[in-house]
């Protein structure tokens, strides 16, 4: 006869992967930036756009661009807190995972955190980027926009307040939730794994707390 100790060895589900914190809360050691040239093909400092400070991470939002993971990942789960200053009108943002490439505007699946939209999903330099999800939440204006699924209250927090998206991938799948709530999924993405990125894309924005855990 098993004792209830080895019972409950051989039918206790797999463990899951360590935590993996992707910011330490004072340097921005393993990323690297990526940011878009002047008109005249320079490149701007990216110090001067990304900076760690407070436990936290401050973009100016200028110029566009990208802070990316120096590592890829597939088949986890990321959780990442941002906020927009309070004394201004919100702006815009994103979190980009399987990043496939080293552009400005990335190959890969952005996870929207525009002030009013944060959940949409969107493909990046489509077809290679690629995702399948309800037809009826198809942008109508942008085919490559998926609008989130609208809750029935208010889902982001006021602005100076921090938000929280936690985003799964696993295999060809996504799944979004903000502040709790399931927002978004999509499958048969065209990626399983990939660099993540957050975006300056014009808005000053924090974020903290990014914090990756693997699902395998």
């Amino acid at each position: 006869m098993r004792s209830p100790l080895l019972v409950v060895l051989l039918f206790a589900p797999a463990a899951r992967g360590a935590d993996v914190p992707l910011f330490d809360g004072k340097t921005l050691d393993g990323w690297a930036f990526v940011v878009k040239p002047d008109k005249d093909g320079k490149l701007a400092d990216p110090k001067m756009t990304w900076s760690a400070k407070d436990g936290a991470i401050r973009c100016t939002g200028k110029p566009n661009g990208a802070m990316v993971t120096a590592k890829e990942y597939g088949d986890y789960e990321l959780r990442v807190k941002w906020r927009f200053p309070a004394e201004g009108k919100g702006g815009n943002t994103g979190v980009l995972v399987h990043v496939q490439d080293d552009k400005y505007w990335p190959t890969s699946i952005e996870c929207q955190l525009l002030t009013g939209r944060a959940g949409d999903l969107l493909l990046t330099n489509p077809p290679a980027a690629k995702l399948t999800v309800p037809k009826d939440r198809q942008d109508p204006k942008l085919e490559r926009r998926f609008l989130r699924i609208e809750p029935k209250e208010q889902l982001e927090k006021p602005l100076g307040e921090w938000n929280e998206m936690v985003i799964t991938c696993k295999g060809a799948s996504i799944e979004l939730a903000v502040n709790g709530t399931k927002v978004n999924a999509g499958t048969d993405c065209s990626f399983t794994k990939g660099k993540i990125a957050l975006q300056s894309e014009g808005a000053e924005v924090y974020f903290k707390d990014l914090v990756l855990k693997p699902l395998k």
